[in-house]
């Protein structure tokens, strides 16, 4: 390990690794160093994903992140040809968001109109083509249905971060296991990175991709972040009664999802006190499958009498408070640090064009492919929410 890099990235998960590959592809000469606490990566939002990705959002940049991503996922091996990962298995299912009232169908079918007109092949469905396409569902509450038939559905979450990592290695990203424990801040500028192994390490440019601890290394620099841990219950259910490989994942609007998992399920809700957790919580809420989603399942779809839950994980979202969406780019107090966090939950599918907006502008200083000035931390500082409507 050197003492100094051009970029130092702190985090090694998908964001992490997906800046490390887009910034050592674009510009070899470039010595980048990423720093991850946990190589194992047990407590990571990329590990704990459900790995689901969709271009039904109300943002058309969220959509176009997608898009991108999804191009880089059904592509995987001919952008990663050393990363050892020859295919994601995405399974193109699909999603469908369920509604029982008027005024936002007619929402979706002005967002379903826009994401077509973007790439998306979005539908709005009636009962009576709902009924047509699932009939193991009861739709008596539903007003309409939005699906998307094509490029929405499933992947190998571990597969994208290997793959990212070991393409970057190869193209001479260096990794190395540790924790951050300080940065020095000179002016408008973070000049080091302070290691827990006592190293100092000179930075020109700093990425903060440090998921739900993102906040704890801006306290480094004085600077409040608002994005926080929360924690979110992973049920996979067994339901001998209900075999439906096909089945898209689902969002129901009483409050809980769900998608086939080989012959299972997996579901999950949000909690209704759902607030900020300690970010080493990771026990479930065994209580939420009984009381709250199984219910639900039961009076949604046929043959979810019988049901056995054979196991459950805790994952965490690096939660924006502010508005859901994330915190991107340069920082306007420090013009060498630059921000990658507060995904809220569909961070995954969005790495691949964050990690490659990230690149270009610490090396051109500006978006180019995409234009995500929309996220900058700007808005932050003046408390300016820019909403996405449709958060999982």
């Amino acid at each position: 390990m050197r003492s100094g890099y051009d970029v130092v990235v702190i985090g090694g998960a998908v964001m992490g690794a997906s800046a490390a590959y887009w910034l050592t592809k674009m510009d070899p000469s470039l010595k980048v160093l990423v720093v991850e606490r946990d190589p194992s990566y047990a407590q990571a939002a990329t590990a704990l994903s459900v790995a689901s990705v969709r271009l039904q959002f109300s943002n058309p940049v969220n959509v176009k992140i997608s898009l991108f991503g999804l191009d880089f996922i059904r592509n995987f091996a001919n952008y990663v040809p050393q990363g050892g990962v020859p295919d994601l298995g995405l399974k193109e299912n699909g999603y469908l968001f369920l509604t029982d009232n008027a005024a936002a169908a007619e929402q979706m079918e002005t967002l379903a109109a826009m994401q077509r007109g973007l790439g998306a092949q979005t539908c709005v469905l009636d009962p009576a083509k709902l009924a047509k396409q699932f009939p193991w569902m009861n739709l008596d509450d539903v007003v309409a249905g939005s699906f998307g038939p094509s490029g929405e559905g499933w992947f190998d979450n571990m597969g994208l971060l290997g793959g990212l990592r070991s393409q970057a290695r190869a193209q001479g990203a260096e990794f190395v296991a540790d924790t951050v424990t300080g940065l020095t801040r000179d002016g408008g500028r973070v000049t080091h990175v302070h290691l827990a192994s006592g190293a100092s390490i000179e930075a020109s440019a700093v990425i903060n991709a440090a998921g739900t601890r993102g906040a704890e290394i801006m306290r480094f620099v004085g600077e409040d972040l608002p994005v926080e841990p929360r924690k979110r219950t992973v049920f996979v259910i067994d339901a001998p009664n209900a075999r439906h490989p096909d089945a898209p994942l689902l969002i129901d609007y009483t409050g809980y999802y769900m998608r086939p998992e080989h012959d299972q399920w997996i579901t999950a809700t949000v909690p209704a006190a759902d607030g900020p957790c300690a970010v080493d919580d990771f026990e479930p809420d065994h209580h939420l499958f009984e009381e709250e989603i199984w219910p639900a399942l039961y009076n949604r779809a046929l043959g979810f009498d019988a049901v056995k839950v054979t196991r459950m994980w805790v994952g965490q979202y690096d939660y924006c408070t502010l508005d859901q969406n994330a915190i991107l780019g340069r920082h306007p107090v420090f013009e060498n640090l630059y921000m990658c966090n507060g995904f809220s939950g569909h961070g995954l599918q969005q790495a691949p064009a964050i990690g490659r907006g990230l690149a270009e502008q610490i090396l051109t200083g500006d978006w180019v492919s995409i234009d995500l000035s929309q996220f900058g931390m700007e808005r932050v500082l003046e408390n300016r929410p820019f909403a996405e409507a449709a958060i999982v």
